[in-house]
């Protein structure tokens, strides 16, 4: 807590994503960091609290990441992710793997300069998935680069299910409950009344009153 404000300590960046094998659908995990080497780092694991040593990788391939809003609200925030496009590993995990909607995590350690150890375990920072990859391809003497958009896990609380309300997903949560039997056609069905056909015809002042 001293090194802190004495600014005695270095700050470096993780990066964790959960990529997918397109063949296979199995998952592919890789940590990268904003430094250089292998390194075995801990991390407080941001869905359960606890502490875990994980393997980051850096070559200088995580170059930038835009500043994460600390908000103690569920609005959904986004996230700019610059990697290196010319390391290898880089192009595979996004070209051979499929990276859309990923899970990331984004954590922020401290090392000691003397020792360059890490002081305590990194604290997470941002947890969400890919929405957007851009690869830019440069022309000569122009900078390219890969932009990962990420967004927060609080965008899930914006999505919605087309499948609660059909008879098929009924059946997968409790077979023989007929509740949605008729879901997809009963708004055509009629109704008659008395001995003539068709929909009842709404009188106006039926719908005088209604407008009032």
């Amino acid at each position: 807590m001293a090194a802190l404000p004495a600014r005695k300590l270095v700050l470096a960046d993780l990066l964790w994503i959960e990529v997918r094998d397109r063949s296979t659908g199995d998952r592919v995990v890789e940590g990268q960091w904003s430094g250089v080497g292998q390194r075995g780092m801990q991390v407080i694991n941001p869905r359960t609290g606890g502490v875990e040593t994980r393997t980051f990788y850096g070559t200088y391939t995580l170059t930038e990441i835009s500043d994460i809003p600390l908000v103690h609200n569920i609005t959904v925030q986004t996230v700019t992710v610059k990697m290196s496009q010319i390391n290898a590993r880089v192009e595979e995990l996004l070209r051979q793997y499929d990276a859309q909607q990923a899970p990331v995590q984004i954590f922020r350690t401290l090392f000691d300069p003397e020792t360059m150890q890490q002081v305590a375990p990194a604290m997470p920072r941002f947890l969400g998935f890919v929405d957007k990859i851009e690869i830019k391809t440069p022309a000569e003497n122009e900078d390219g680069g890969v932009n990962l958009t990420c967004k927060s896990h609080t965008q899930e609380m914006t999505r919605f299910n087309t499948d609660t309300r059909s008879h098929e997903s009924q059946q997968l949560r409790l077979p023989g409950d007929a509740f949605f039997r008729d879901v997809a056609v009963v708004g055509d069905w009629e109704h008659f009344w008395g001995k003539v056909n068709g929909k009842l015809e709404t009188s106006p002042g039926i719908k005088a009153a209604t407008k009032g």
